[in-house]
């Protein structure tokens, strides 16, 4: 126990990582930090499954940290995921709290649990220029040209997103990385664990509970706000189709199906990921997600009291 500084929380969209890792806080005098790529934005909340009453336990709120710190329209990157992670892991600490890291984006984990060199990259106009006008197809292999082993494949959603990742493979080439002054992580990894047909499930049943709760309103109010369609259909998912319904170029049911393809995709994609980092040497303990909470919580804290 001693040794570990760390529990990681892990697995695909819809599996309950955010009140596993409220509880298990609640358990180690702890605070969870959140790996999740797009609920650090303001004003995102049911498409990104900010489940705030999550993290309430016996009545009591769980500190939490890194959600709601960007504004919508901005872009926020694994670049300033790491930073923003030593800051708050280092402060934790300082307290005497136990920080519990929690999310599903997979690079963002790795960033923190393989301590991956990473460095801000700026804008490289002349390539953007030389880029302008590519195809999707072509920008696919433009980067997979730089980068054989293309693990991220929302790099490829876009032309935004293969364009940037596009400079950021050109810069990496171009600067050699400096080390990150990452602290020293000792990390438990846990992930839920759910059988292919429940995750569909749970998925489906997730994003019409969601959609029943607002989630339009909620896209309508960001696009009111100034937001353009394209700044939020760079988001994807959700927000990609939410808007497109709402710009006139899908019907809901059109919107819902595919909305529902893509999120299962999404899920999948999550699990190739979890497997590769595995194969990569990070070692995760798979939990039962049909657990009570008690019991999931309780596993997780055995395997904390084994030696290492």
């Amino acid at each position: 126990m001693l040794k570990t500084n760390l529990v990681t929380i892990l697995g695909p969209t819809a599996t309950g990582k955010t009140g596993l890792a409220a509880h298990l806080a609640a358990q180690l005098n702890g605070e969870v930090i959140s790996a999740d790529s797009r609920q650090v934005y303001r004003g995102m909340d049911l498409g990104t499954g900010k489940d705030y009453e999550d993290y309430f336990v016996d009545g009591v709120e769980v500190p939490s940290h890194l959600v709601d710190i960007e504004d919508a329209g901005a872009h926020y990157n694994v670049y300033r995921f790491q930073t923003d992670f030593i800051k708050v892991f280092n402060e934790i600490q300082s307290r005497g709290k136990f920080p519990v890291l929690c999310g599903g984006s997979g690079l963002y984990l790795e960033a923190v649990l393989r301590n991956y060199r990473l460095i801000e990259v700026p804008p490289n106009k002349k390539l953007r220029k030389e880029l302008e006008g590519k195809s999707l197809e072509e920008l696919t292999k433009i980067l997979k040209d730089l980068k054989p082993e293309l693990h991220n494949e929302t790099d490829v959603e876009t032309d935004r997103r293969a364009i940037r990742a596009i400079e950021i493979e050109h810069y990496y080439r171009e600067h050699p990385q400096e080390d990150s002054e990452m602290p020293e992580i000792n990390s438990l990894n846990v992930g839920i664990d759910f059988d292919r047909q429940m995750r569909r499930q749970r998925i489906t049943t997730r994003l019409k509970q969601r959609l029943d709760e607002g989630m339009l309103d909620e896209v309508q109010k960001l696009l009111d706000s100034g937001l353009t369609p394209e700044q939020l259909i760079y988001y994807g998912l959700e927000y990609k189709f939410l808007t497109l319904h709402l710009i006139g170029e899908l019907n809901f049911d059109e919107m819902f199906s595919k909305l529902e393809i893509a999120i299962h995709q999404f899920a999948k994609r999550q699990m190739t990921w979890f497997r590769g980092m595995e194969k990569r040497g990070t070692k995760i303990h798979w939990i039962n997600g049909h657990l009570p909470m008690d019991e999931k919580v309780g596993e997780i804290l055995k395997l904390l009291e084994k030696p290492s």
